[in-house]
């Protein structure tokens, strides 16, 4: 057989190949080989960023890992929370590839949790706590969640403070922000990754944008975090601002610390995505005073129709029926005491067309002198499964909401994590409906324990946790929503088609 024999038998191989391999994801045009739906795999690894907590020396924080136990994961795997300046982006330390000291290297992690399903904690004080980085793989991957809690007793922002890790991203929304007299916000933006971010943020006050001091945006080193003041971009004072948060190159973590010298403080989560319906679950029913902040960055301006899903069903605020928001211009609503002592959840829905709107709650709770902040951000429905760590009893208040559909679903207390056994309940919350459910507590509790929700039919289904603790009169808290915990991936199926090698 001469060369020339051999490289065409050898091109037609290499064509075949391709061809069959094409195959693998086109369906065939007689329908004769229709494709499978996707598999749904538990992810492999997860990247989880914690903001430096504190620039009070008074503050006492607390960490809370927990990671449910997903069928089908790997036997092996680690997770585990670093300084920022000691990580690397594949997860090992800094010093171990040649960007540290010795010394960096031989430090032990803040937090390594040992199996899934049981919860991990540690704990610091005072102001020098760093950022963290966290990395999770193999059978820590799926669902991994971290906790920040923070209380500070005194000052600017007192009261509890508290935010879920998240993940790196290029794109964050913060409606809620200010820079009013007698609030001080910061961004912090956390870098993980071998080489430096560039961060631009945006404001957006009630006239629209605002223009900023800082026109080449940020440039955050690599593992490294950088708080950025808002009253620094801008001589404006607003109340109400939503920042933009966007990511020229690499990607970052990002959250807003709001604290306020009289009516206490909290992390601002990012909001869930421009979208035509929001949902903004869990507000306490023992709320003085709630304000709504809205956004649309389109071009067109939004009108929503407001109602609050309460255990009775949806209703409308009185005098609050609508809310008009303009293009690219911030717009807020003071509802007051709209729970009336019940739980509730805000459901935000277009009047006519839909237009992509950004939304959060400021909650205040108690009197005037002894009052404290949390924020509630729009959020995504708990689909299969979300997690919330760091619960302890009668401190723990869990609400569900289903706005358009009644769900049944399902509540596991994890084991403690200094003891105490699983323990699992059962709700059908009706549609229009929020439920502050009373949620399961691990039998012979000790330690903090973590609640997951899995939506078992109907939905979509919405969920917050508030935690509670009162210092001296003031009834501080913080809320936390709970999203999809993206434990799962769809992976295509795919049929070999040799049917293709004969055409």
């Amino acid at each position: 057989m001469n060369r020339t024999t051999l490289s065409l038998i050898a091109a037609t191989t290499a064509l075949a190949a391709v061809t069959a391999f094409a195959a693998l994801d086109t369906p065939s045009a007689s329908g004769a080989s229709p494709a499978k739906a996707a598999a749904e795999l538990p992810v492999e690894r997860t990247s989880l960023l914690c903001p430096a907590p504190s620039n009070s020396e008074i503050a006492d924080t607390s960490y809370t890992s927990f990671t449910p136990v997903t069928k089908g994961t790997a036997s092996g795997g680690k997770a585990e929370l670093r300084a920022a300046s000691e990580q690397s982006a594949d997860g090992t330390g800094a010093a171990e590839k040649g960007k540290g000291t010795g010394k960096q290297a031989d430090k032990q992690p803040v937090l390594a949790p040992k199996e899934p399903g049981t919860p991990a904690t540690g704990d610091t004080s005072g102001a020098d706590t760093p950022a963290l980085v966290g990395t999770a793989d193999g059978k820590f991957a799926p669902g991994w969640t971290v906790q920040e809690t923070t209380e500070v007793v005194a000052g600017t922002g007192r009261g509890l403070q508290g935010v879920n890790c998240t993940a790196p991203d290029t794109e964050f929304w913060f409606p809620g922000a200010s820079t009013a007299a007698g609030r001080t916000d910061y961004v912090h933006l956390t870098n993980p990754d071998d080489s430096a971010a560039v961060v631009d943020i945006e404001l957006y006050g009630k006239g629209g944008a605002i223009k900023s001091a800082v026109a080449d945006g940020f440039t955050i080193p690599p593992h490294a975090s950088e708080p950025v003041l808002l009253s620094t971009l801008t001589d404006e004072r607003q109340t109400d601002l939503t920042v933009h948060v966007s990511v020229r190159s690499g990607r970052v973590g990002a959250a807003v610390q709001a604290l306020d010298d009289k009516v206490g403080g909290d992390w601002l989560a990012a909001a869930a995505d421009p979208a035509p319906d929001v949902v903004l679950p869990g507000i306490p029913k023992d709320a003085t005073d709630v304000r709504l902040i809205a956004f649309t960055p389109g071009d067109a301006d939004a009108d929503l129709k407001v109602r609050l899903a309460s255990p009775s069903g949806l209703i409308t605020p009185a005098g609050h029926e609508t809310l008009h928001v303009k293009s690219g211009m911030t717009t807020s609503a003071d509802l007051g005491d709209v729970t009336r002592g019940e739980a509730g959840s805000l459901v935000l829905t277009p009047t006519d067309r839909s237009v992509p709107v950004v939304a959060a709650l400021q909650v205040i709770r108690g009197k005037s002198g002894k009052q404290e902040t949390a924020f509630i951000p729009a959020t995504v429905p708990v689909g299969t499964r979300a997690t919330s760590a760091d619960n302890s009893g009668k401190s723990t208040t869990l609400a569900l909401a289903a706005p358009t559909a009644t769900a049944t679903v399902k509540v596991t207390a994890s084991a403690g994590s200094d003891a105490g056994s699983t323990v699992s309940k059962t709700y059908t919350v009706k549609a229009g409906t929020t439920q502050n459910v009373d949620a399961p507590v691990p039998t012979g509790l000790k330690g903090t324990y973590a609640l997951t929700v899995e939506t078992l039919s109907g939905g979509p289904l919405y969920a917050s946790r508030t935690l509670v603790a009162t210092e001296q009169g003031v009834p501080g808290f913080t809320v936390q929503t709970l999203p999809n915990d993206r434990s799962l991936i769809s992976v295509p199926r795919a049929d070999q088609d040799l049917s293709v090698l004969q055409r």
